[in-house]
């Protein structure tokens, strides 16, 4: 069913809760209502918002948003232990984990509490604590506004990248995830590699697939602010990849700086965390913004703040790790 709306205040709509406005926003929650949408109205300015968690508005949006709505979760194969899911792009991301990990199925776990939508999770690549979105993904599926027709793209040709994927580069602006397929399975692969996971995993009593999903999701609590008390987008900043002997130079200053290798040869990873809060901005605040005080990637929105502030803040970040560490980091969250 669709739902039109008109002159659309989205403070409720985007995890910023900064409340700028939309022309049109409309709901859709099946694939022909969205090409009947496209066929009957030739959207001159068009734009997918789905939970909103990963976007800040500096100002109004003079066009129609599309935010799709399907809830299907359909179990389509099982074979040989693996299990092939088709979900909906309007389905909240962790409820799909927790629909995983009540079945037994392993692949979502280290995904636990990620906000946001199925449909926004490939554009992305969502990942933490060792895992990421394409490492269950097999396919996507979309409607292609130009060519007026479904497609769909299998994991190799997604162009999967660190936060990056071919809906980010030549497709952006030009499609809308309708579905997501992805593969699980019965078999046990634990992941706990990752900073305290194997620790917070080990004090519930063992690396059982719910123990694991409880484990990520006491650390991120612990260390991530809830958006329905503070306003913000998850993580603002990329974990910056550099050249192995950039890393080297930088640790040999600082020893105990967290590092990760890539699948890039000669490329090492950063923790934009890190290097923000030993740049002396963690907890820092400047009027109605600041850098969260238990992790500093995350901007917050204390209350009533616009999106400009939110990226003066963000300027001031990077100028200042630029300064120490002659680093770039870069934004994760797409700013309109």
């Amino acid at each position: 069913m669709i739902r039109d709306f008109q002159e659309i205040n989205l403070a409720s709509r985007n995890s910023f809760h900064v409340e700028q406005r939309a022309r049109r926003l409309i709901e859709f929650e099946t694939e022909e209502e969205l090409m009947a949408l496209f066929r009957r109205e030739r959207f001159a300015r068009w734009m997918v918002l789905s939970g909103g968690n990963n976007v800040l508005f500096t100002q109004d949006y003079d066009g129609a948003i599309l935010t799709p709505v399907s809830q299907r979760i359909d179990l389509c194969e099982a074979k040989d232990g693996a299990v092939r899911v088709r979900v909906g792009a309007g389905v909240e991301w962790d409820d799909l984990v927790a629909w995983a990990v009540e079945r037994g199925l392993w692949g979502l776990e280290n995904l636990s509490l990620i906000p946001g939508k199925v449909g926004a999770a490939p554009v992305q690549n969502i990942g933490a604590y060792g895992a990421e979105a394409k490492d269950v993904i097999r396919e996507v599926r979309f409607y292609d506004v130009e060519s007026d027709a479904m497609r769909t793209l299998k994991r190799e040709e997604c162009r999967f990248g660190y936060r990056e994927s071919i809906f980010k580069q030549e497709l952006k602006g030009r499609v809308v995830i309708t579905e997501v397929e992805i593969e699980l399975s019965h078999e046990a692969s634990p992941r706990l590699g990752y900073g305290d996971v194997e620790r917070e995993v080990e004090r519930l009593g063992g690396a059982t697939l719910r123990n694991i999903r409880e484990a990520i999701c006491s650390i991120r609590r612990s260390k991530l602010p809830d958006t329905a008390v503070l306003g913000n987008a998850g993580s603002f900043f990329k974990n910056p990849v550099v050249e192995r002997a950039v890393a080297e130079k930088l640790l040999n200053d600082y020893p105990e700086m967290p590092h990760y290798p890539t699948a890039e040869a000669g490329k090492v990873k950063l923790a934009a965390g890190w290097l923000i809060d030993r740049a002396g901005l963690k907890g820092y605040r400047e009027g109605r913004v600041g850098v969260h005080e238990k992790q500093a990637l995350v901007l917050v929105n204390y209350g009533g703040a616009d999106g400009a502030e939110v990226i003066a803040l963000a300027h001031k970040v990077q100028q200042e790790v630029k300064k120490q560490f002659g680093i770039a980091i870069d934004t994760e969250v797409n700013i309109l």
